[in-house]
């Protein structure tokens, strides 16, 4: 696109050739011949000086537009400067450059916050309803640490420190901090604890696959489904039908809740063959049903079957749900 100084110059030039022109037909072509070589020189040295200082100006606004961003899409960690060995367990977790959420590593509680980054300061809007609002004054960026205070506590330096190794889109305070048990949260509303070292999780639709990877014998593991084609009590009967005369069936109340009837289908290990056990749980959630089905395999050695099915019971004995 041209410049608004561009197109005066082109306007300009048309007009002057014109009058060029005109004063040929005239008889005077060496005049008009001069007077717009003269007139045409003077006004380009003008375009030209005007589109300058219009391109520094411009340079000088990019700058400084540059220069205020002073927290990007990512991940800090949020401490007391002057703290001697700080926990760096409270995240400020920017999914934009103006908006994210903050996040506790003890129990991943947290706020969603908007900010206006400006010239020297960040004008934080905390919460959703009843809205907080802060303004962090900057007092320095190092290798995109920020450092600065809230205007209402001069005397506390604080530390954002960027986690380059921090995905603001998968970010979970709680895993981040662990050095043990980690936190799967599924969309539908559960959530388990589980060992990243022994465990796998994959998702296909609506299906999640969690999968022993520890010392064992065959398949070990617990596949949970959500569908909306049959009440529990359907599905229960589905599995009972699927694992055989040798399935039984009980009922009771389903892991993680106090109150929510549960329905069991199991299929114990046959005295020969590969040690294949199979047990299913489901409950009516959400207009359907969320089935866990445990699929495991008998060793024969009774210290190493104990260690795999205490595993995959405690991943059951860990689920969650949220509260709708």
């Amino acid at each position: 696109m041209k410049s608004q100084s561009s197109k005066k110059l082109l306007t300009l030039t048309a007009i002057l050739s014109l009058a060029a022109m005109t004063l040929t037909g005239c008889g005077s072509a060496e005049a008009a011949s001069d007077l717009a070589e003269f007139e045409v020189s003077e006004i380009t040295e003008e375009v030209i000086e005007e589109e300058s200082v219009a391109l520094a100006a411009e340079a000088e606004t990019s700058e400084a537009a540059e220069a205020i961003q002073y927290f990007k899409k990512g991940v800090y960690v949020n401490y007391a400067k002057d703290a001697e060995d700080p926990a760096k367990n409270y995240f400020y977790v920017f999914n934009g450059d103006d908006w994210g959420r903050t996040e506790e590593g003890s129990n991943g509680a947290g706020i969603p916050f908007d900010c206006v980054q400006e010239d020297g300061q960040v004008r934080f809007s905390f919460g959703s309803v009843d809205v907080l609002e802060d303004v962090l004054v900057v007092t320095g960026v190092e290798d995109r640490n920020v450092y600065g205070y809230y205007d209402d506590d001069m005397k506390l330096e604080l530390v954002f420190e960027y986690l380059p190794d921090a995905d603001p889109d998968t970010f979970n305070a709680i895993n981040y901090v662990s050095d043990g048990d980690y936190i799967y949260e599924n969309q539908n509303g559960w959530s388990i604890k589980y060992d990243p070292n022994l465990f796998d999780i994959t998702q296909d639709g609506n299906k999640v696959a969690i999968v022993y990877n520890g010392e064992g014998v065959g398949t070990n593991m617990i596949m949970v489904t959500y569908d909306v084609d049959k009440s529990a009590k359907e599905a229960r009967d589905a599995f009972v039908q699927e694992y055989g005369e040798n399935a039984t069936t009980s009922e009771g109340v389903f892991p993680g809740t106090e109150e929510i009837h549960g329905y069991w289908a199991s299929c114990p290990p046959a005295e020969t063959g590969s040690g294949l056990y199979m047990e299913a749980v489901t409950r009516d959630y959400m207009e359907g049903y969320l089935s866990f089905e445990v699929i495991g395999h008998k060793s024969g050695n009774e210290e190493l079957d104990m260690e795999v099915s205490d595993r995959l019971a405690g991943i059951i004995d860990s689920l969650t749900f949220l509260s709708f």
